[in-house]
């Protein structure tokens, strides 16, 4: 049986909340649909050294491409995923952010930033990263948004091929099973897919409210994935039936029935093997879930589903990358390709904290729980207001072309595990906090990431260099601006809505709210999204600051492809987890265009007839 993530009692703060948890698990774990005793696949370990296809990584894009791959009933794929299967306690939408900082968390850390996290320690960024089964499907807050329209025609016009909105809008509907489809868009959803789409079954009124909100300020209440993409929605997710569905419960396990598909399990990918004669990819090296190495080969394709982190990582630690950068880290050249690791971007955020009258906190308790485990509703199944976003033009935006550079989010309602055990951060005298943040959609600044030696299991140095471009900065603060305008309305107001004030620690000479004063804040209390993306940047053959093709080919190596965030040429208007889907979605097309292609040219040939001598 595979081995869950980390208890809901582990990932929780609070000793005297732990008993709680830990009851509150033992049900938890007795539910079919959350814990999957019936529908949790037993993972094998893979029995053979040589299979057709080898995906590396289980997320949001590995997981799609191995499960479409296996389709195919004569060929042999293997997954191979560094961490274990999802935890129980993880399928609830509510405990979503206790398990960032657990184990099935990678935890990456920036190098001290010259312009950004100034206030951190070390003046360094965190990255929470899944390192688990799903991926950072597994850890998110479930939102499915795709980005705009313009994001993708912009890569096609750059001379990607077959990358136009209108060309990847299949594949986003190829996987959706969308069951408010009736209430969306027309022509921009699909049903009967794997990945199972709505809104959550629970929204506290002040998702309302902000709503009505964003209307007073001129912006329409939208699908946010339809004809538009400027305005307030309460998202849609990725959950089914009040519960996380992380990509790897959506493809995977219906796909794991079939006896082609392998997955292995604390499996780290150390390094690919590819012929420097052929120029082809043709096996991996692992260190296996008993601690030892051993090398497993693929007749046809290797696929780095990594993350954009790790795929460029190992490409990194496999010779693949740029050539002074592979000296210093003592790693032999295979194939000089200075792009890997280059274009790294992210979207970039400040958290704004807001105080307001609530006589109706309910806390955490055995009601809310037996009303989640008994109906999948109640403040469980949802993630407070987390679950409302909205995209806004600021001054530096076009209103007229409906490409806003700015994401709102907001938390708070959220029943979790805090101390205090209540929704929310409880300020009592009826009064709670809630946040406010607005998110740079198309930043500017851009990042690396390199090994910095050639021990593979050691995390990659990554300079984010967050803020380095004045304009990221400048739209940033305007996103704020428009997020203490929204404070103010009508339909906040009676909630009684009041921006903390206190200063920014090292911001105490400016101001507070004249943009110097912002500008210090940001700097130095920088919220980096979870939204990495570009490090495997995807271009035209032969472009220089690309690392793989139209195809997701890596330049210059047959039989090796990159499937994530990583291959995205900039990070999309929005959540990037859709995005992924999509990536593996195409991947999947591209392989099975190439070797079904190929198998029918060969069948096709007639055989050769007996002739008389």
């Amino acid at each position: 049986m595979s081995q869950p993530g980390p208890t809901l009692a582990a990932a929780c703060g609070g000793g005297a909340f732990m008993l709680f948890m830990g009851l509150l698990e033992v049900f938890l774990r007795s539910q079919c649909d959350l814990e999957d005793p019936c529908g949790r696949a037993q993972y094998r370990r893979h029995m053979d050294s040589v299979y057709d296809f080898i995906v590396v990584g289980g997320g949001s894009s590995g997981s799609v491409v191995a499960a479409r791959l296996s389709e195919v009933p004569h060929w042999r794929v293997l997954l191979l995923e560094a961490g274990f299967d999802e935890p129980t306690g993880s399928q609830v939408p509510s405990m979503f952010l206790n398990f960032i900082g657990s184990s099935i968390d990678w935890g990456y850390r920036t190098e001290p930033e010259p312009a950004a996290c100034l206030g951190e320690d070390e003046r360094r960024c965190y990255w929470p990263r899944g390192k688990v089964l799903g991926g950072t499907s597994a850890m998110n807050g479930m939102m499915y948004i795709r980005g705009s329209r313009k994001d993708y025609d912009a890569w096609a016009a750059a001379g990607i091929e077959g990358w136009s909105y209108d060309d990847v809008l299949p594949y986003f509907l190829k996987s959706e099973d969308n069951k408010q489809a009736g209430e969306m868009d027309a022509g921009y959803h699909g049903t009967g897919g794997p990945l199972t789409v709505s809104q959550f079954p629970y929204h506290p009124p002040l998702s309302y409210s902000i709503v009505k909100a964003g209307e007073e300020l001129g912006y329409k209440s939208r699908d946010l994935n339809g004809e538009h993409h400027t305005g307030f929605a309460i998202a849609q997710t990725t959950n089914r039936n009040g519960s996380r569905l992380s990509v790897a419960r959506a493809f995977l396990r219906p796909a794991l029935k079939r006896p082609n598909l392998h997955v292995m399990l604390n499996a780290t990918v150390t390094k690919v093997l590819i012929n420097q004669k052929t120029r082809q990819a043709y096996a991996v090296e692992v260190r296996n879930s008993y601690g030892s190495m051993e090398t497993i080969f693929a007749n046809n394709e290797i696929i780095l589903s990594a993350g954009a982190v790790a795929s460029p990582q190992l490409l990194q630690q496999s010779g693949v990358g740029e050539q002074r950068m592979l000296a210093r880290a003592g790693v032999p050249v295979v194939h000089p390709l200075p792009a890997v690791g280059r274009n790294l971007q992210n979207h970039v955020t400040h958290f704004l904290s807001f105080s307001l009258k609530d006589n109706n906190t309910a806390p955490l308790n055995w009601a809310t729980a037996m009303e989640y485990l008994l109906f999948r509703d109640g403040l469980m199944s949802g993630t407070g207001i987390s679950e409302v976003t909205a995209f806004i033009n600021t001054k530096y935006a076009d209103p007229a072309g409906d490409n806003p550079d700015i994401q709102l989010f907001f938390g708070g309602f959220l029943a979790d595990c805090a101390k205090t055990g209540m929704v929310g951060e409880s300020l009592g005298n009826g009064s709670r906090t809630i946040q406010i943040f607005p998110a740079v959609l198309h930043p500017k600044s851009r990042g690396h990431l390199e090994i910095a030696s050639n021990d593979p299991f050691a995390h990659p140095k990554i300079y984010a260099n967050y803020l380095t471009h004045p304009d990221d900065v400048k739209t940033l603060i305007e996103g704020i601006k428009f997020a203490i305008k929204l404070s103010e309305t009508k339909a906040l107001k009676k909630y009684g809505l009041k921006l903390n004030k206190t200063p920014v620690k090292g911001c105490e000479k400016f101001k507070f709210g004249c943009d110097a004063y912002w500008e210090c804040a940001v700097r130095m209390q920088t919220g980096p999204e979870n939204h990495q993306a570009g490090s495997c940047r995807m271009g035209p053959r032969g472009d220089p600051n690309a690392v793989v093709d139209h195809l997701l080919q890596v330049q210059g190596i047959d039989r090796l492809r990159v499937a994530d965030a990583s291959v995205l040429p900039a990070v999309p208007s929005g959540n990037t987890n859709a995005a992924c889907v999509m990536v593996g979605e195409r991947a999947a097309d591209f392989i099975k265009q190439r070797w079904l292609s190929q198998m029918a040219v060969i069948s096709a040939i007639e055989p050769c007839k007996d002739t008389a001598r």
